[in-house]
């Protein structure tokens, strides 16, 4: 398993950017453990509604705050009390920000040592979203807005955890510029068009192209468009009968290793959708997810790929790999990254873009 080190990314661990660590419902009044860049945390909803995301461990004696069943704290239901949470061992009460608000045995106020981290969630789309950043900067890019949630006409997506991958994202990532891999994985045929495009924070994927399966013959090409906002987003759409817009999400649980999650949005033709049509969305979104399998598979067999070797045809793996780099470096450092490999690029092999072709 490689590590970011071994990929000579930057100076930081985990990469800068706005990160999924979990569905909406995953947020409830019984703490849960998680774990994400390389730290355990413990995830709640308070009494008010809101999920919050602290340290898992208590500064007193190392309790971790979640991982109880039996203490009277927890039979009692006073673990979570307001939208503080109490620790099972000696019940010391912090705040979402993450202070010691009350010691009940003590008389005195409580230390100003006697805090853990916290982290600010922001729950849209039915999913929570956590801003990470190694500097401690405020974010320094928007959260996708996702309008598509609870729009008329749109199916909203179920999504869908698909565990954990032992591989560094980076070869997640790579799947941008990887124009190769399309046909003999997924079933691309007859492609029309392959480009990528970055620009700042985004890279791009534009693929014109039929399908082994999905397109029957003499079927005009499908289009999809790709794209990542920071490191960890990725979303694309599909245009076709019932247009698609698709999210593939994963965070770094620790150096090599992620967590990933699919949904699917579907537009279909009522503007209250009938239950026919969410069964529909339904079978796109597990078709989708059978799709990404194929990926998935493919991330969990092989070894790491440090130094590509690229051949004409392959994508332009040496930009996507330079763009990748500004997230794991001091945010002062991006525009030297943008500077390197903003703009369009097209791949050769293609009807667009044949071989003996200038572009």
């Amino acid at each position: 398993m490689a590590k970011t080190a071994d990929y000579g990314l930057g100076e930081f661990t985990f990469p800068r950017g706005w990160f999924m660590i979990g569905t909406s419902a995953d947020a409830t009044t019984t703490p849960a453990a998680v774990r994400f860049f390389g730290e355990d945390m413990v995830l709640y909803r308070g009494e008010s509604g809101r999920p919050f995301l602290i340290e898992a461990y208590c500064p007193h004696m190392g309790t971790h705050l979640a991982k109880n069943t039996s203490s009277y704290v927890v039979v009692d239901k006073k673990h979570v009390e307001g939208d503080n949470i109490r620790c099972p061992y000696h019940a010391w009460r912090f705040g979402p920000d993450g202070r010691c608000n009350e010691i009940p045995y003590s008389p005195v106020p409580p230390p100003k040592a006697a805090c853990v981290k916290s982290w600010r969630l922001t729950e849209r789309a039915g999913c929570l979203w956590v801003w990470y950043d190694p500097e401690g900067g405020e974010a320094d890019y928007e959260l996708p807005p996702f309008e598509q949630w609870d729009q008329p006409y749109w199916v909203n997506w179920n999504v869908e955890c698909l565990g954990e991958l032992a591989s560094h994202p980076q070869e997640v990532v790579d799947n941008m510029t990887d124009k190769g891999h399309l046909e003999p994985v997924h079933g691309s045929i007859d492609m029309v068009q392959f480009e990528n495009e970055f620009d700042g924070i985004k890279v791009r994927q534009i693929l014109l192209a039929g399908h082994k399966t999905l397109a029957g013959e003499g079927a005009e090409p499908m289009l999809n468009d790709t794209w990542y906002t920071g490191p960890g987003i990725l979303q694309s759409i599909m245009v076709g009968e019932y247009p698609s817009h698709m999210l593939i999400a994963h965070t770094p649980i620790d150096d090599g290793v992620i967590k990933v999650w699919y949904g699917l949005f579907v537009k279909v033709k009522n503007a209250e959708p009938t239950e026919e049509e969410r069964a529909l969305a339904r079978g796109y979104e597990q078709a989708g997810v059978a799709a990404f399998a194929q990926d998935f598979e493919i991330w969990g067999n092989k070894r790491p790929c440090i130094n590509p070797m690229m051949v004409r045809g392959d994508g332009p793996f040496d930009k996507l790999r330079i763009w990748y780099k500004q997230f794991y470096n001091p945010r002062a450092r991006a525009g030297e990254f943008h500077a390197r490999v903003n703009g369009r690029y097209v791949t050769k092999g293609t009807q667009q873009a044949p071989w003996d072709s200038a572009a």
